[in-house]
């Protein structure tokens, strides 16, 4: 067994405020403790979220969990202790996962941006054997995010389907799981011009340039429309009669609905087959790799809006 340390290298946060203005990297913040149902995971690389960004600012201040914060969702490492209740993990498991069961509502006080961190078994799944940390840790949320919309619109093989947002984290997943787990007919994807080609090779039919045409005037309806961009009120006018809108952003028009992410290690392990077969891929931005002492600048770039896939942060462990 790994000679875990008392105290470790962690992004914190003790108040709301800009993440350049109140997240600090510490050296002496304390290795969370285990619960009976938790493993302690050696974080080797964790995935950024927009959800990061907002949490420090305070816009979930209602539903939060106590100062100080480490920030951070997804996480890629290796389990170096298990609690007493856990069934299936042990020490030297590659694992990845959302550590966050319930994304906004009150989640865990220490976060995956930090070299350890404590998480109950059932979130986490084991890391598919052909991919990277980083490939891994790019997964979580997003691909937890798009299953869980598809399922949530009952969306089945033969529908069609036009994702808003194409190339950003969950669109990008979205697109793949459509047509490569769900069986889709058609996808129809939005992205601006540079993005096109990303969402024709992750399998979208059509690739609309929003900056150059309106996809609710195109010629075909469509079965379910899932808007990751908070665009609901002119997604609505793209669906089918009868058809659905899901969204994970902004105000809701009738009929769509909106969720927010519940994380299950096990729709993780569902999953898997399909990435380890290649059939869906981990999309990581061209420059969207940052070591963990630029983690602000990270997250700068996940604000920006302009990421296609996802941001992540390696390596996390440094050889001393």
């Amino acid at each position: 067994m790994e000679n875990v340390p008392c105290t470790m290298k962690a992004w914190i946060y003790g108040q709301h405020g800009k993440p350049e203005d109140v997240l600090k990297l510490k050296s002496d913040v304390v290795v969370p403790e285990l619960k009976e149902d938790q493993v302690l995971v050696k974080v080797m690389a964790s995935g950024l979220n927009p959800v990061d960004n907002k949490r420090m600012l305070g816009i979930f201040v209602q539903a939060e969990c106590p100062f100080p914060t480490v920030p951070g969702y997804d996480v890629a490492g290796v389990v170096v202790k298990v609690g007493s209740q856990v069934k299936n993990l042990k020490v030297g498991d590659e694992v990845y996962g959302n550590i966050h069961e319930k994304a906004l509502d009150h989640p865990k006080q220490y976060g995956t941006l930090a070299e350890y961190t404590a998480v109950e078994e059932r979130l986490l799944a084991p890391k598919p054997k052909n991919l990277s940390f980083t490939e891994a840790a790019s997964l979580p949320v997003a691909i937890g995010t798009a299953y869980e919309g598809l399922q949530r619109c009952e969306f089945t093989a033969g529908q069609s389907i036009l994702v808003l947002g194409g190339a950003g984290g969950v669109g990008s997943m979205v697109i793949q799981l459509a047509k490569h787990v769900f069986g889709a007919s058609r996808v129809v994807a939005t992205a601006s011009t540079g993005k096109l080609e990303l969402l024709r090779n992750l399998g979208a039919d059509l690739a609309v340039d929003y900056t150059k045409e309106n996809f609710e005037d195109l010629p075909e309806k469509f079965d379910v429309v899932y808007d990751c961009v908070g665009q609901c009120e002119r997604a609505v006018k793209a669906m089918k009669e009868g058809g659905k809108v899901v969204i994970v952003i902004g105000a809701v028009t009738v009929p769509a609905f909106v969720f927010i992410v519940t994380s299950n290690g096990a729709d993780l392990e569902k999953l898997n087959p399909y990435l380890e077969s290649g059939k869906v891929k981990a999309v990581i931005d061209p420059n969207g790799i940052y070591p963990f002492s630029q983690t602000l600048e990270g997250l700068a770039y996940v604000d920006t809006g302009r990421v296609a896939g996802k941001v992540v942060i390696y390596p996390i462990q440094q050889d001393n």
